[in-house]
């Protein structure tokens, strides 16, 4: 390792199976999509089933498939410029950064909300204050900012507390749900006749919001130069975290709508709602508290891992010179890409304050969850594009090529499946909440919001070219 400051070299390569596993874990849960599922009531584990086959799987065998092609440092910004060109590359590796910006501050106000279960009857009592949610916020990105500069041998130990915050949580509302029903019985009846999907606007649009809460299979490859045997070790993580990720989503939505109605969920703070109802009822309280504290570090786990993965993609960009080159250079005591991290916790906490203003902390959340939602299913489709192309021309093989069973019949399926969810979600993700007080400047801030980032990206390819 040189000791020069911003020395380019190859990041360490650090991370085995299990790393990968709980990263794919920390990162392919968020608990908010278990209170946001759980508003639907018993319909939303149709519509859990419908994002499973329509978009996870998928995308999971587009994972396998593209990262056994191309095991480079960059993820899906490689795949879609090995396929068509470095304009369109480019730009997916853009989208999907810039479509983590806003999910910071996102998860960290679903984290705020959380937390304030840690304080008692007096904290709580801040769940309305648009101050406490954006300081949470901005010390919560200041904070795995810094870890993630420290390097990937630290910061792993934090996605392996985020893992274990964010399915052990789950683990204990669905054990308490359980003993809930087994000693009272389930307060939402759970009933064919009751699951019954219902496909009006407002539910429809939350398909969308479960497809992309079912995404994170994609995040590892961002950093494969760090994994140790890549095209080997992705196809063995994935199915591993997929069974923790898909019951903790599936168990946890029927344990919440057990313990209260789908009409008392609160999207910021429903899971440990479930949790302090179900303890109350058990006559053990207190267990509510370290519920409370386990999902905290769950979600500052699971935003660690999306910030360290995301950090490759500026970094990718700039070892290709379509960046500045100071991009390219990595910490010379930590081997990280520290100006991308800086840059992006800086361009999220900016974020943060730009979402909230002219709207409450719900209305901030909604816009910020949609930019995230849009951001990140436009690369999205160039996956599932990707795949459609490499598997339409036989010359497109680079080394040994992984799939899943079926072969290329198989990818071709699942990904005009995934490719088809994915346009339909992009159209829903841009309309505003059902309860938005103002929708047309929700949905102005949305549309304006993702254009500005879009059109940031066009103009730092085209100077990226002069400069090459």
């Amino acid at each position: 390792m040189s000791d020069q400051p911003g020395a380019l070299h190859q990041p360490l390569r650090v991370m085995g199976l299990a790393d990968l596993v709980l990263m794919y874990i920390v990162t392919g849960i968020s608990l908010r999509w278990i209170a946001s599922a759980a508003t639907l009531g018993p319909a939303a584990l149709w519509y859990w089933a419908m994002a499973i086959a329509g978009f996870y799987v998928p995308l999971v065998a587009a994972v396998i498939e593209l990262s056994s092609r191309y095991p480079q440092e960059g993820g899906l910004y490689v795949w879609v410029r090995e396929t068509f060109g470095p304009f369109a590359g480019f730009m997916a590796g853009w989208s999907y950064w810039t479509s983590n910006l806003p999910y910071f501050p996102s998860v960290f106000y679903f984290d705020a909300g959380n937390a304030l279960f840690l304080g008692g009857p007096w904290l709580q009592g801040l769940s309305g204050s648009t101050a406490w949610f954006m300081s949470f916020s901005l010390i919560a990105l200041a904070v795995i900012t810094a870890i993630n500069i420290a390097g990937l041998k630290w910061v792993k130990w934090l996605h392996g507390l985020g893992a274990v915050g964010m399915w052990l949580p789950a683990l204990a509302v669905v054990l308490m749900a359980g003993f809930s029903w087994w000693r009272f019985g389930s307060v939402t009846r759970l009933d064919a006749a009751s699951a019954r999907p219902a496909f009006d606007i407002g539910h429809v649009i939350m398909l969308s919001s479960l497809a992309f809460a079912l995404s994170g299979a994609e995040t590892a490859s961002f950093m494969s130069g760090e994994i140790r045997d890549p095209r080997r070790t992705i196809p063995r993580a994935l199915p591993l975290a997929g069974i923790v990720v898909l019951s903790v989503y599936v168990l946890g939505t029927i344990a919440v709508l057990i313990v209260m109605p789908a009409k008392a969920v609160n999207p910021l703070q429903g899971l440990v709602q479930a949790a302090s109802i179900a303890a109350q009822h058990l006559g053990i309280a207190w267990f509510a508290w370290p519920i409370a504290l386990l999902i905290t570090v769950g979600n500052l786990g699971g935003a660690s891992g999306y910030l360290a993965g995301c950090a490759r993609l500026p970094f990718a960009v700039g070892i290709d010179h379509m960046l500045p080159p100071v991009f390219a250079k990595v910490h010379p005591r930590w081997g990280t890409p520290w100006v991308a991290l800086l840059l992006q916790g800086g361009l999220s906490a900016l974020l943060c304050v730009l979402g909230q203003a002219g709207t409450g902390v719900e209305g901030a959340y909604d816009v910020l969850v949609g930019m995230s939602i849009i951001a990140a299913f436009l690369p999205f489709a160039g996956v599932f594009l990707a795949v459609l192309r490499v598997n339409s021309d036989q010359r497109a093989q680079h080394g040994p090529v992984t799939r899943l069973p079926g072969g290329r019949a198989t990818s071709l399926v699942l990904a005009l499946i995934g490719l088809t969810t994915t346009l339909v979600a992009l159209v829903l993700a841009a309309m505003p909440a059902a309860d938005e007080a103002n929708k047309p400047l929700a949905l102005a801030k949305i549309i304006g919001l993702t254009l500005v980032l879009l059109g940031a990206g066009a103009a730092v390819y085209r100077a990226g070219r002069r400069r090459s």
